[in-house]
């Protein structure tokens, strides 16, 4: 009799250890279903050579490469890169209580002389490009307090840098849209 009250114990326990509340659970499907609207919406405003939309568990990523959004050695928009943010600007400006970064990376080539007389390093040259991203973006309506800049160089690569190809998939921009979290 005491074995079987010990074990009804543990089966309690651990059910309720597996359950979440229904407020939680509630959340989690309405995060789910605005990520899901929003990788539809993204995936209408933007073609598969401007932009790859990744939807991961908390997350939707909208990846572009640079020579969409920039100059070759370039640092602000050009009117490609303009136009292209310019189609999911309205969309980022209405996500409440969603954080948006914007992550500027760069291949593994040193920065070349005219560059490095304004940048040191691939890390500021991608710092740069996320910060005008950024600018524009808030400058459409999205957010100052939604949206933040980050830059990560070489870091991170996503292909080899020992192609050409692999060198201009590495040298992206990547909004990154999440929940955005409490103090």
């Amino acid at each position: 009799m005491k074995f079987g009250k010990i074990a009804w114990m543990l089966c309690a326990a651990v059910l309720a250890a597996g359950c979440v509340t229904k407020q939680t659970y509630n959340k989690e499907v309405s995060t789910a279903d605005t990520y899901k609207a929003l990788n539809t919406q993204l995936s209408g405003e933007l073609s598969t050579d401007q932009a790859q939309i990744t939807q991961l568990q908390n997350q939707l990523k909208v990846t572009m490469v640079n020579d969409i959004l920039f100059p070759e050695g370039g640092w602000t928009l050009s009117p490609k890169g303009e136009a292209t943010l310019a189609k999911i600007a309205p969309t980022l400006a209405n996500l409440p209580g969603q954080q948006i970064i914007v992550q500027g990376f760069t291949d593994n080539e040193p920065i070349g002389p005219a560059l490095a007389r304004r940048f040191p390093s691939n890390l500021e040259l991608s710092s740069a490009r996320a910060d005008d991203v950024v600018r524009f973006l808030t400058a459409k309506g999205v957010p100052a307090g939604a949206i933040s800049a980050q830059g990560f160089g070489d870091a991170r690569p996503v292909a080899s840098n020992t192609t050409p190809q692999g060198k201009a998939k590495n040298r992206r921009v990547e909004i990154v849209i999440s929940a955005a979290s409490r103090p």
